[in-house]
């Protein structure tokens, strides 16, 4: 349930809501001499201003692919190429991309929960089995059931306040 809680936040650490942010680039992997690898290891990312990502290849020769990698992502952003480090300015975002971006978010959201889910009936599903086997009593079970009910709750209480947080920060404007 924890990993399933980590992976929405990293997943929703890549949408963009209006600001620059290195993560933002942390799926993207680029053609690097014919193997696919990550932006993070070709170059160094940063954010210096709140619309703008600056992206320093250690390898000059990769400028080129950084590029071509960017843009066919599905960022939508534009790479400008000085010779030396690729900008990326961050659009402001419109009212349009960001009910897109809100039913988006909403969505990972719901996939969470239904993996949290998943693991609470595996969970119940394999203590009903140590009951069916005569290895823990009726009780014992129904006690973990609920200890399992409880962790359920509590993490998907979790992933409720992370989509807050994150359709807070896409709606301000």
């Amino acid at each position: 349930m924890e990993k399933a809680v980590e992976s929405l936040k990293n997943d929703l650490n890549s949408l963009r809501a209006g600001r620059a942010n290195p993560s933002l680039l942390d799926g993207l992997t680029v053609d690097y001499y014919g193997t696919k690898t990550p932006l993070n290891q070709l170059a160094n990312i940063s954010a210096p201003e709140p619309r703008m990502i600056l992206i320093q290849p250690y390898d000059k020769n990769a400028i080129q692919n950084i590029e071509k990698a960017i843009q066919q992502s599905d960022l939508g952003l534009n790479p400008n190429n000085d010779g030396s480090v690729v900008r990326l300015t961050i659009p402001e975002l419109t009212e349009e991309r960001r009910e897109e971006l809100v039913k988006l978010v909403k969505q990972k959201g719901e996939e969470c929960k239904v993996a949290i889910r998943n693991i609470r009936r595996d969970a119940n599903d394999a203590l009903k089995e140590k009951e069916k086997g005569k290895e823990i009593s009726e009780d014992e079970s129904k006690r973990e059931q609920d200890k399992i009910q409880k962790l359920t709750d509590e993490h998907i209480s979790t992933v409720d306040e992370v989509l807050k947080a994150k359709n807070e920060e896409i709606t301000s404007i």
